[in-house]
């Protein structure tokens, strides 16, 4: 019997999570070295934009997640287990300070906040230190992310060639049983 599956709208919002901020974690790797000028700013600009998207889209999934448990995998035992939760409980602290740092460092810039062009009032002032604090708050956590990233994706790989059923839970259009979760 295959393990129990993800729901869809599980699914859904975790492989949206995944795209977006794997996305955002390579926009702003790009854009980081960009000259100042019109290009800069308008990278700056979609990440920005993007980021209020991801900002929307995890906390839609942290609610989601808060209501719904994910369900049991027998493939995971002992100590495996317990780095898998640290792991999980871990992406998600992450999924929210990431975006959120990069929303404060925003609100203490003099450029305007936009999505997709139109303006969003921000709660901040201008404050350069402030800028900068968060600003690198926000990147050494995007790293931090993206290093967890790559170890979600190895422990994905590594689950796959053991066959154990684990990646099924989570890719969508499979088959077996589907939890409320």
């Amino acid at each position: 019997m295959s393990p129990p599956r993800y729901s869809t709208p599980a699914i859904a919002l975790h492989w949206l999570s995944a795209v977006l901020v794997i996305g955002m974690i390579g926009w702003g790797m790009w854009m980081a070295d960009l000259p100042k000028g019109a290009e800069r700013s308008w990278a700056f600009g979609i990440h920005k934009s993007f980021g209020l998207l991801a900002i929307a889209l995890i906390a839609t999934r942290v609610v989601w997640r808060l209501g719904h448990r994910p369900p049991e995998n027998p493939a995971l035992h002992g100590i495996e287990r317990t780095v898998a939760t640290a792991a999980h409980h871990i992406l998600y602290v992450l999924l929210v300070l990431v975006p959120a740092a990069g929303l404060t460092s925003v609100s203490f810039t003099k450029y305007p906040l936009k999505f997709f062009g139109i303006p969003v009032p921000k709660p901040g002032y201008p404050d350069e230190a402030l800028n900068a604090f968060f600003s690198g708050a926000h990147t050494a956590l995007a790293w931090t992310l993206a290093a967890l990233i790559v170890l979600h994706v190895a422990a994905a790989i590594r689950h796959w060639l053991r066959r154990d059923g684990t990646m099924e839970r989570m890719l969508p259009g499979r088959s077996g049983p589907e939890r409320d979760n």
